[in-house]
């Protein structure tokens, strides 16, 4: 079928079926082009909880799918590939994770949103990088922290709000390759241009940055920018597309994951989960309503409270 005809059978099934699609920032473009919903984590999440769709069609990955269904327990949440995981998700099983929450019981436990739906039973606060500052802000200063998965997060976190958490060990696969030679390279190439950095990246990394963001915050930026026309961008390559939708006289340069012999390879760093999902993919599990998304009614009751205090602590 072609990309055309498998467009409009998409919008009519999800106009026959009062569905909704939502796509995160790191799709690719097609898919984010014929979505009803673009964005981050956070947005993903406050999207899902308003909407009076029947059937959330998330185009992300699994642990995303898991967020919408816990919020919206009476909707139908389907994926375009049940493969589309999450390397930080995996970093972080929820039998480790419980026996190191077990051994600090005086810490508050604050997880990321990329977490599978049995960490997020264990957590009291879930935060994404759009608002974890602003949530570790509002806990007491002398309450102790545990923040899991994402190390680099974490470490950003406290370097930013003076805390000590307590870390677990994980990372993205993404945002740990990005290599230091290849900014340093691209800012030779290009002096005036701002370096817009994820705080996901490593702290080395961090340091080369203009601006530490969320995907959204550095699109905001992007937007608003007025100094200078060029920008490196240290973030899963996706986001580059609305970027450039949103700024199309502005230059977008992605950083690669390594430099090899002095010279600077593929321009592109993407996650190969997210690229699981394809049109095809989006179409198929509408039409046919698989790749449901389930979560044990325990987990999903225990696991929506530090959601759902994510979203009053985010307002």
């Amino acid at each position: 079928m072609e990309t055309t005809q498998i467009i409009r059978e998409i919008n009519r099934l999800r106009k026959e079926k009062n569905a909704v699609i939502m796509a995160h920032y790191y799709q690719t473009g097609d898919i984010q082009d014929i979505a009803d919903f673009v964005g981050d984590s956070l947005a993903l999440a406050q999207q899902a909880a308003k909407t009076d769709a029947d059937i959330i069609v998330l185009a992300g990955v699994h642990f995303m799918g898991e967020t919408a269904k816990i919020l919206c327990p009476d909707k139908k949440v389907l994926v375009p590939d049940m493969e589309a995981g999450c390397s930080l998700a995996d970093s972080c099983p929820a039998d480790q994770f419980e026996q190191f929450v077990k051994a600090h019981p005086d810490h508050t436990v604050v997880s990321y949103v990329n977490t599978s739906a049995a960490v997020k039973a264990l957590t009291d606060v879930v935060v994404t990088s759009t608002n974890a500052k602003k949530i570790v802000d509002q806990l007491p200063e002398d309450e102790k922290i545990i923040f899991g998965p994402d190390r680099n997060l974490g470490n950003y976190i406290n370097s930013v709000t003076g805390r000590d958490m307590l870390l677990w060990d994980g990372a993205c696969h993404v945002h740990e390759q990005f290599s230091v030679e290849a900014i340093l390279e691209l800012k030779k190439q290009y002096p005036s241009a701002k370096v817009l950095a994820h705080p996901e990246c490593k702290s080395v990394v961090l340091a080369l940055a203009d601006v530490v963001g969320s995907t959204q915050a550095l699109l905001n930026y992007a937007v608003r920018s007025d100094s200078g026309d060029t920008f490196l961008v240290v973030t899963e390559a996706g986001i580059l597309h609305q970027m450039q939708k949103a700024c199309p006289d502005k230059n977008f340069i992605p950083v690669p994951p390594e430099v090899s012999e002095g010279s600077i390879g593929c321009m592109c760093n993407e996650c190969k989960y997210m690229r699981l999902n394809t049109l095809e993919k989006i179409y198929l599990c509408l039409r046919d309503e698989v790749n449901e998304i389930h979560v044990d009614a325990e987990v999903a009751k225990k696991a929506v409270l530090p959601i759902r205090r994510m979203l009053q602590m985010s307002n």
